[in-house]
């Protein structure tokens, strides 16, 4: 059923013939993460300068990944509101990306805690 809605929602996007282009040519919404996105490439062996359709095509991938899992979070613990919890709870059984959050999640309260120190030892009594 979710995917004959789907299929149904992409036809609609496709009858304006343009293809998700507008007509001068350029894509409808802004592309977020395309210098980062980039940079990944490079780092990852592609080419320093890929190919625009190659990012684009990423791009898409990630923000179809971000909407997903929003709308999944959205969905669990707290009605309409997305919350870390949630999201470590949606990725808990991918090891990888689990690990990754724990290690982001640690850095940034090992941040928190270092900013708090040079601030009190700044501006501190």
């Amino acid at each position: 059923m979710a995917e004959e809605e789907d299929e149904q929602g992409f036809e609609e996007e496709l009858e304006d013939g343009s293809g998700g282009v507008d007509a001068a040519g350029h894509g409808r919404r802004k592309r977020l993460f395309s210098k980062e996105l980039r940079c990944m490439m490079y780092g990852f062996g592609d080419d320093q300068n890929p190919y625009t359709e190659s990012v684009d095509i990423l791009e898409d991938l990630v923000i179809e990944f971000i909407t997903e899992m929003t709308h999944k979070a959205m969905s669990i613990g707290r009605q309409g509101r997305v919350q870390v919890e949630d999201i470590v709870f949606l990725i808990r059984k991918d090891p990888r990306k689990f690990a990754r959050v724990k290690d982001l999640l640690t850095m940034n309260e090992e941040l928190k805690r270092a900013r708090k120190a040079f601030d009190e030892a700044n501006y501190g009594s």
